[in-house]
């Protein structure tokens, strides 16, 4: 059994505490860092934990085991399954200052014979919980990061033995730099150089063509790119959340989709004045069914795109944290269906109403699944002057 060194982790922990969160600069002393992380990643969570402490924090630490999640689902009722403490939530999100979940399933197919409607219903309540975390985040009282530790279930999925699996998150995440943080901030440089060039062009519309593929996008007003801010280690893309009701084509997806502890493969999806008309998948189509029956899950939340310049990410992880982050031969593109982000608006994010969040376009949902294309693919800007511009080909940014 692989297991990363000691050094490894400790700067996997400077990673997430020092840089990832405060938005590229850490955390502050005195500051409430909730630590969520699945059972494997005890030795991580440990190491994070200590960071926190030498970094003046106060940790609040929950280890998930994801076998009670089984057991909820094999024998909790629908009212069970919908029971949502409020007080306690809300308590908690008042008290901390930023959250970390070290992502580690042991077996990633555990939910595999789990009816999708009891997932549905399980997420049904948590549209509030989403809502006051968002509302925090708005008003910059709140940062969040998620990492990935290895397991040796999720690396027999990928096709990978744990030290390969391992090797790929020492690659993405420049865990054998002798200075990580180091090499994260030049990165974050140079998608920022990238990330201006696009805010400073008066999109209106984006077209994406690629095998199946002929998707028009309208970016919307007051929008703005997003990434190279830490949230989500590694994180190579930029993104942005455009107006839900402007997306008309369809779309392929050639990655398969890891999801409520199934792989969903060959997605293929059809939009009409923003919504999704048409569903086809290879495997567990119903399961994606029920993931777009949600409400406002069948509305995208996201488009993005990866530079496979920057991204080192060349094989199937079976995770979205890294799939969506995949460089490889093309780089990625990937839709999010479900709910947007409000710092995609280009203004005063925490003066705005749901209702005025609604009414530009931002798509609000408890879900949100990211969607991966791999495959070679032409990215074109239609500017509000009429000029059309190429945008991004064979996995690169052309600005």
């Amino acid at each position: 059994m692989f297991v990363p060194s000691q050094k490894i982790l400790e700067n996997y922990a400077k990673v997430m505490v020092d840089f990832a969160l405060g938005k590229g600069k850490g955390i502050k002393e005195k500051e409430v860092v909730y630590l969520q992380y699945d059972t494997e990643a005890l030795p991580l969570a440990l190491t994070v934990f200590k960071r926190i402490l030498e970094k003046g924090g106060y940790p609040m630490v929950r280890g998930i085991e994801e076998r009670f999640q089984k057991a909820m689902f094999d024998v909790a009722t629908d009212d069970q399954l919908k029971f949502f403490p409020k007080k306690y939530t809300k308590t908690l999100v008042d008290t901390i200052d930023h959250r970390i979940y070290l992502i580690a399933p042991t077996n990633p197919f555990l939910l595999k014979n789990v009816d999708p409607k009891r997932i549905v219903t399980a997420n049904s309540e948590k549209q509030m919980l989403r809502r006051w975390l968002f509302e925090k985040e708005d008003k910059g009282k709140l940062t969040w990061t998620l990492c990935l530790y290895g397991t040796a279930g999720t690396a027999k999925e990928a096709g990978l033995t744990l030290k390969e699996f391992w090797q790929e998150i020492f690659n993405a995440c420049y865990l054998a730099e002798v200075d990580p943080i180091k090499k994260w901030q030049e990165v974050f440089t140079e998608i920022n150089k990238i990330k201006t060039k696009l805010n400073s062009l008066s999109i209106d519309k984006l077209h994406l063509t690629a095998k199946d593929t002929d998707l028009w996008i309208k970016i919307g007003e007051k929008r703005r790119w997003r990434g190279g801010d830490g949230c989500n280690i590694p994180s190579f893309e930029i993104f942005t959340s455009p107006d839900w009701r402007g997306t008309n084509g369809h779309i392929y997806f050639d990655f398969p989709l890891y999801r409520y502890g199934n792989l969903i493969k060959g997605i293929y999806l059809e939009f009409k004045d923003g919504k999704v008309v048409k569903v086809k998948a290879k495997e567990n189509e119903k399961l994606l069914r029920a993931i777009i029956s949600q409400k406002n899950a069948d509305k995208i939340g996201e488009f993005s795109l990866t530079d496979n310049r920057f991204s080192k990410i060349s094989r199937f992880m079976a995770d979205t944290l890294f799939d969506e982050n995949f460089g490889g031969k093309f780089g990625n593109t990937h839709l999010a269906l479900g709910s947007s982000y409000h710092d995609c608006y280009q203004g005063e994010v925490k003066s705005l109403t749901e209702k005025q969040w609604w009414k530009l376009g931002f798509n609000q949902s408890t879900e949100h699944t990211d969607i991966i294309a791999t495959g070679p693919r032409l990215v074109e800007v239609i500017l509000k002057n009429n000029i059309c511009k190429k945008l991004y080909q064979d996995g690169k940014f052309l600005i």
